[in-house]
């Protein structure tokens, strides 16, 4: 009887267990991925890595809102920046001609041509001496004489922008204009930089009186005629200047702050993300693609602008050269943080596990080993150096990374090959605290000095005296 029993209760047992085991199951789907909930330390890993990712993307986001900010900030805030920003507009030919176009339309309108040469005319048929019948021909001459005088002129005007003068007197025009220039951004009017409407104009007055000066000097009295004037040459015509002076307003206030954020973002996304330096690696091609993205932008906006001027004011290739020397510096720019977080991208993916980046550090390290085991050979030491870079050898990659954030961060308006140039300095520098490096009590010929630092002794063994690990 106990045994029949026994087997009831087991019976029981097994029916109590695999109601248990169906429950189980039924709280797994319902939880999800067939799995049990997360205990609460794996559940705040998760909400880190989660707000890792906000991070991270929020700093690709910013990114290109910054490079513009510091544009705005630095390039058109700035007094000489702005200056250095339009002086190649003096050399633009398709500039140089509408400026010439205004310049002579204001000076041939001044002297009124076409009454000057008519009284003119008139006068010399009326001359006691003059035969009847080339009295009756002069008056025919006004139109040669007219376009006469018109070519002359032009060809003055396009004398004085051709020469270094021209050069001068623009800079100083727009130096004297930057001021009027923020004031018109801050949606405030001035007198040598105006906003009517829809349009944005520079008085040209000085250069009108440059090519006075140059036409009385050249024997044409009649330029002393020309009054002081404020002919304008049209900058811009566009719908958008009241939105332009909006976003300049919100990009110079935030240019200080914008980067700042964006790589504090980074940053924070890096050091609390799972795998810091899978982060750091899309991170930086995120900012990379957000420079592709800024310039694509960029090259729509030249397209939309070339396309909203009118024909009569500025022509396409003229637009054009006004649109690309106002915005070129942003371009320097974006060019030098997508070459630089390319370059960090690069660093974050050699220094991961994959065989690719295995190898190329292995390779790096034997041909720094190699190097330095032939110059032992040769009886070169380092001595007390080598052993002191070997102990702070941490310390000097750091240092020299650092130092070549700082070399970017303080220099002028770098450029995509400024950025690859501090790139392989900081190289050489590794590979110079490598070559360096030597632990104490090692004594390595080249050959195995080329297979002990890169990867160890023949043979799997312990490296002698310490040896160089793998970077």
């Amino acid at each position: 009887m106990s045994d029949l029993q026994d087997v009831r209760a087991l019976q029981d047992r097994i029916a109590e267990l695999e109601a248990q085991l169906a429950a189980e199951h039924r709280a797994a789907q319902q939880v999800g991925a067939g799995a049990r909930p997360a205990p609460p330390e794996q559940r705040h890993v998760r909400g880190l890595s989660v707000i890792a990712g906000i991070l991270v993307v929020l700093a690709v986001v910013l990114a290109p809102l910054s490079v513009s900010a510091v544009w705005a900030n630095r390039q058109i805030s700035d007094t000489d920046q702005y200056v250095a920003t339009v002086a190649p507009l003096a050399d633009s030919a398709a500039v140089r001609s509408a400026v010439a176009d205004e310049v002579t339309a204001a000076v041939l309108d001044s002297i009124n041509v076409d009454q000057v040469t008519s009284e003119a005319l008139k006068a010399l048929a009326a001359q006691p001496n003059v035969p009847p019948a080339v009295a009756l021909a002069i008056p025919g001459l006004q139109t040669a004489l007219v376009n006469g005088i018109d070519s002359f002129v032009r060809d003055q005007v396009t004398t004085v922008l051709a020469s270094d003068q021209f050069k001068q007197v623009w800079e100083q025009v727009n130096r004297l204009a930057h001021e009027q220039v923020l004031r018109l951004l801050e949606g405030k009017q001035g007198t040598l930089v105006t906003a009517q409407g829809d349009t944005v104009t520079l008085n040209l007055g000085p250069v009108v009186a440059e090519v006075k000066q140059r036409l009385v000097a050249q024997g044409f009295s009649l330029a002393n005629r020309v009054p002081t004037t404020d002919r304008s040459f049209v900058l811009v015509q566009s719908s958008s200047i009241t939105k332009a002076q909006w976003a300049y307003k919100a990009l110079d206030t935030l240019g200080t702050w914008l980067p700042v954020i964006a790589l504090a973002c980074l940053a924070g996304g890096v050091a609390l993300a799972r795998d810091r330096r899978r982060a750091l690696l899309r991170g930086s091609l995120g900012v990379v693609a957000a420079m592709l993205v800024l310039g694509i932008l960029l090259a729509l906006a030249r397209s939309w602008y070339v396309g909203q001027t009118p024909g009569n004011v500025l022509t396409p290739t003229a637009a054009g050269d006004v649109f690309d020397t106002l915005v070129r510096f942003l371009r320097t720019g974006l060019r030098a943080v997508a070459v630089l977080f390319l370059l960090i991208a690069v660093a974050a993916f050699l220094s991961g596990p994959s065989s690719a980046a295995v190898g190329t550090r292995r390779g790096f390290v034997r041909g720094i080993g190699a190097m330095r085991g032939s110059a032992e050979a040769a009886g070169w030491q380092t001595g007390r150096v080598g052993t002191w870079t070997w102990t702070h050898r941490r310390a000097l990659r750091w240092t020299l990374a650092g130092l070549g954030g700082l070399a970017l961060a303080f220099w002028n308006q770098p450029t995509a090959w400024d950025v690859v140039l501090v790139a392989v300095l900081v190289l050489l520098g590794l590979a110079v605290v490598e070559f360096l490096g030597r632990p104490v009590g090692a004594r390595l010929g080249p050959d195995r000095a080329a297979a002990g630092e890169a990867g160890g002794p023949p043979g799997g063994g312990s490296r002698p005296g310490g040896g160089h690990p793998p970077i």
